[in-house]
């Protein structure tokens, strides 16, 4: 996984799959690729790149809630 690139891990959405997440908090969105599998924590739902948590504005929280869209 490409730290800078817009990319996520899922569990069970088929790999190369678009989503939009925009963070609950701040209403920023953006569109990644899932490249990935998990979170393996229990209750996370999508595990972003450090560049997909930079342009969303939580990176310094390290999580933050999201709504996310299948493409």
């Amino acid at each position: 996984m490409n730290p800078s690139a817009l990319t996520a891990a899922h569990r069970t959405l088929p790999l190369g799959s678009r989503v939009k997440v925009t963070n609950q908090r701040n209403g920023k969105t953006v569109v990644v690729r899932i490249n990935d599998r998990g979170p393996f924590v229990r209750g996370r739902m999508l595990d972003l790149s450090k560049g997909a948590a930079s342009r969303l504005g939580f990176i310094g929280a390290g999580h933050t809630n999201i709504c996310m869209a299948r493409l």
